[in-house]
């Protein structure tokens, strides 16, 4: 389980991921976060999350008919959006690669300690 505290941040640059693929609403965005194994995200924190990513101009928002049920409001990804998406990106594998070297140099150096002993 992953903690709340590690998504802060986190699922926006997700979610703008998502909706750079193909322009989709919000219940297709909760299920294809769940596909890529982001099974612990509750719906009701993406339309919060879809609303602030507009209001920011990270994404812009259509209303269309459904086949079954109201109208749906769909998203796309804006420039602005694109641009956010690349700098999450680039944050994250930073992020990941100073995590990776730690916890790969911790690893070495615990086991040549215990070696040395």
């Amino acid at each position: 389980m992953i903690p709340s505290q590690m998504w802060k941040g986190i699922l926006d640059g997700c979610v703008l991921k998502v909706i750079s693929r193909e322009e989709t609403y919000g219940y297709e965005i909760s299920e294809a976060l769940k596909a890529f194994g982001f099974t612990e995200i509750a719906e009701g924190t993406i339309y919060p999350l879809l609303l602030r990513l507009e209001r920011n101009g990270l994404i812009a928002a259509t209303y269309r008919e459904s086949p079954v049920g109201p109208r749906r409001k769909y998203f796309s990804i804006t420039d602005a959006g694109l641009t956010e998406l690349a700098t999450f990106y680039n944050s994250w594998t930073q992020l990941a690669s100073a995590i990776e070297t730690l916890f790969e140099g911790g690893a070495q150096n615990a086991s040549q300690s215990q070696s040395a002993q």
